[in-house]
């Protein structure tokens, strides 16, 4: 997998997949909280299946392939495609929690854009980040490949630094499981890119059942 883009457009796409992005991405753990006061995760190799499951069945089965045709949407100014996809990946949240996370991070872009002068395709009550990436990858200009990757590492860095506190890991350990992550992600990707729309989706019902008993944790640092 290779990256063609210009200097310009690769400092956008750091500023847009970084960990001080203000969209609040820092405050869901998506689960993985109560996961860990359960005792799933316990380890750095709990979480680094943990992680792992997530990439291949949510992230390459849900978030990068919707991206894709996000992307092209706007590519195609089809505005009508553009709201399709948003709303299919809002539907495709199983937890109202796992839902708020979407809307409250892809909200807080679109706000964050609209200061920046980026200019808006369409009118949204819920926003996906997913779509909001979209948006913003299409305005810098960043091609596809560029795109998923910075949605994957944005997504993947939040979490690393959640199971930082909550397992918890020690920093090194953290910047081994980043480097042991990065490697999957190339596959992740290609099996999005080849996925056709009736194969979008994905079911993780133990991610699911620990967003839900999320909600009801008796004490949370994370938000619900």
């Amino acid at each position: 997998m290779s990256i063609t883009t210009t200097d310009v457009a690769l400092l956008r796409l750091l500023q847009l997949s970084s960990a001080s992005l203000p969209v609040g991405g820092y405050a869901f753990s998506q689960g993985l909280e109560y996961a860990v006061d359960a005792g799933w995760v316990t380890t750095l190799d709990h979480t680094r299946d943990w992680l792992s499951v997530q990439l291949k069945a949510s992230l390459a089965q849900v978030d990068c392939p919707i991206l894709l045709r996000c992307h092209r949407a706007l590519q195609g100014n089809d505005v009508e495609r553009l709201r399709y996809w948003n709303d299919y990946a809002l539907a495709c949240r199983e937890t109202r929690e796992l839902r708020l996370t979407d809307t409250a991070t892809g909200n807080a872009l679109v706000r964050l854009l609209v200061q920046l002068q980026v200019a808006q395709p369409f009118t949204q009550k819920e926003t996906s980040f997913v779509a909001a990436f979209a948006i913003a990858a299409h305005h810098w200009q960043l091609n596809e490949e560029a795109a998923l990757l910075g949605l994957v590492w944005a997504w993947l860095e939040n979490q690393v630094a959640a199971a930082t506190k909550l397992v918890p890991l020690g920093q090194t350990q953290a910047q081994r499981l980043l480097g042991e992550i990065q490697q999957q992600v190339p596959a992740a990707i290609l099996h999005a890119r080849a996925l056709q729309d009736a194969d979008l989706g994905a079911g993780l019902p133990a991610l699911a059942i620990a967003s839900a008993q999320h909600e009801h944790q008796y004490s949370r640092l994370f938000r619900s």
